[in-house]
């Protein structure tokens, strides 16, 4: 049964007749938070996978890798059909897929009593991928829904829609750090703490039911699909199928040519859809600064938590900081209204890049947890902005491009942060610790470098060997444990088995004996690494500051900033 006219309280927006604006607001807030509190779940639960049914750490990796940028791929893909099928069937679809991963992933104990280590390993891998999707697909979903619902308020909305995943964040967070347990302490069951983000995805579910969507701006404005498809053009497509092209280098090891030629075929089947049609330098200038935002916001907090952890000398406060800047989006993702009112969107903008490379360059000076919480205020409020304000930018500039432009949108946000932010900062962070390891005690380096140079990019540097630095943090614990795994496991390889053999032979005869002076030149290395790469990553936001002067200076010269109708 469909909510009464009035239910919405938001026709003053915009809002469609017969729509429930506020609870499919509500609904999507609830989706994102689901997605923050699996992420932040799945962190702390990872030991407890290994301990119980003998997963290695590469394994793990696998379980839980790709997702930024298989999310991105998701992302794209959902908000090319969303004009076509409807933002309704895509939202349940979500929903099931929520569904169906956790039914995977609560099966693995059963899997594993029935088929051992590996059908528990492809109920997690599976059950894992799912979330991934079922995320991706919600929020191609939930930008392009509240554009539509707010109109007149897309700033103010779609940053209240944002502020879910620094909500699920939170909970996720504080569940883990709560129910992992300390030193010596048992930790609540996995299977507990990875239900509680079935907790959100009920009451989006529930919120769901008997609700009417309304169709996109650009739909109910009688807008083609190929309409569509042309506000993006070739100049915006060009960004999008530049990044696809890093994805099929760097993730399916396509060679170089084959790469770049199969994102220049993507290309040139957009623009015959097109009728090759050129499309908006602005468009492609904003994905660009888009792509900028995926790198300094997502690829940052893959890896901020473990750099401000070694800053503060401690992995659990580094946690409880990455709870307290999400706690600070929360907060300030819902005042985003008033102050777009004082200073438009690219103001905002602004003043959030300005103030993320503030605060990125003082974390990377920081020293001690007082100056640690001050650097990490600066940065949270930087970046609380930047997200969901481009969207909201990228949609009154492009309203005829419904779903596709602002799903594009956040497509090359989280290919970016997949692709080059993570990684990226990773290299850096690998090139200055090499540095200082090889400055501060030359066969102390040689020793832990890897076995073959590491490369981002056009940029080549030999980093660390993170295996072997991860088996001196334990004392080589894990790598003994995984040998006797892989030596009762059937299904291993002679040459996993050997490159293990061989690892813990280089721990007993070469490292071991020095391992205790060795440790603290490590580690001091790579919290000189994680300090460098911060005061790097705070160029981009930089770099994104005099983008947004550009953008605010050519909107001044036409007169100010101004929201577009589909039909301007």
């Amino acid at each position: 049964m469909n909510a009464p006219d009035h239910a919405s309280g938001s026709h003053d927006h915009g809002t469609p007749a017969g729509v429930n604006a506020q609870r499919l607001l509500w609904a999507g807030f609830m989706a994102s938070a689901a997605a923050g509190v699996g992420f932040s779940i799945r962190a702390g639960i990872l030991n407890q996978w290994a301990e119980q049914y003998g997963f290695t750490q590469t394994e793990l990796g696998a379980i839980t890798g790709g997702g930024l940028t298989g999310f991105g791929i998701i992302i794209l893909l959902s908000s090319l059909i969303a004009a076509r099928i409807g933002f309704g069937p895509l939202m349940f679809g979500a929903f099931a897929t929520h569904l169906v991963s956790a039914v995977l992933t609560l099966a693995t104990g059963a899997a594993y009593a029935a088929g051992g280590k590996d059908l528990a390993f492809q109920c997690l891998f599976w059950g894992m991928f799912l979330f991934a999707i079922g995320n991706g697909i919600a929020e191609a979903v939930v930008n392009p829904l509240v554009a539509t619902l707010f109109p007149k308020d897309k700033t103010h909305y779609l940053n209240i829609l944002h502020a879910g995943w620094p909500a699920g964040l939170i909970a996720g967070g504080l569940a883990s750090y709560f129910m992992t347990g300390g030193e010596g302490e048992k930790s609540v069951a996995w299977q507990t703490q990875i239900s509680l983000f079935l907790v959100p995805v009920a009451i989006y579910g529930l919120m769901l039911l008997g609700q009417r969507f309304p169709r996109s701006e650009a739909s109910t404005s009688g807008v083609s699909y190929r309409d569509m498809l042309g506000e993006l053009g070739l100049l915006g497509a060009a960004v999008i199928c530049a990044l696809l092209a890093l994805f099929f280098k760097n993730d399916l090891l396509l060679p170089r040519w084959s790469a770049v030629a199969a994102g220049a075929a993507l290309l040139g089947g957009f623009g015959a859809a097109t009728g090759f049609r050129i499309g908006y330098p602005m468009l492609a200038f904003l994905l660009v600064i888009h792509a900028l935002v995926g790198y300094v916001e997502l690829g940052t907090d893959s890896w901020i938590g473990k750099i401000t952890g070694n800053i503060m000398a401690s992995k659990a406060n580094g946690l409880l900081l990455f709870v307290y800047t999400s706690a600070l989006m929360f907060v300030l993702r819902f005042f985003a209204g008033p102050i777009v009112e004082r200073i438009s969107p690219l103001g905002l903008l602004a003043v959030s890049a300005l103030l993320g490379a503030i605060g990125l360059t003082l974390l990377g000076y920081a020293q001690g947890a007082i100056m640690c919480i001050v650097a990490a205020t600066v940065y949270g409020i930087g970046k609380t902005f930047l997200w969901p304000t481009m969207l909201a930018v990228v949609s009154e500039q492009f309203p005829k491009g419904g779903a596709i432009t602002i799903g594009a949108t956040g497509a090359a946000g989280m290919l970016s942060a997949g692709l080059l932010g993570g990684p990226g900062i990773g290299f850096f962070q690998d090139q200055a610790a090499s540095r200082n390891l090889g400055q501060a005690d030359k066969a102390v380096y040689e020793r832990y470098k890897a076995d073959k140079e590491g490369q981002f990019l056009w940029l080549r540097s030999t980093g660390l060997d993170g295996q072997k630095v991860g088996v001196l943090e334990d004392g080589g614990k894990e790598a003994t444990r995984a040998l006797e795994i892989l030596s009762n496991d059937k299904g291993t390889t002679p040459k996993q088995l050997a490159d293990q053999k061989a690892l813990v032979e280089w721990w007993n005869t070469s490292a071991a004996p020095t391992a205790a002076a060795d440790k603290k030149l490590v580690e001091a290395a790579g919290l000189f690494g994680g300090r460098e790469a911060l005061k790097l990553t705070a160029l981009v936001p930089a770099t994104m500051f005099l983008c947004y002067l550009a953008l605010v200076g050519w909107f001044k010269s036409r007169g100010g900033y101004q929201a577009k109708g589909v039909h301007h």
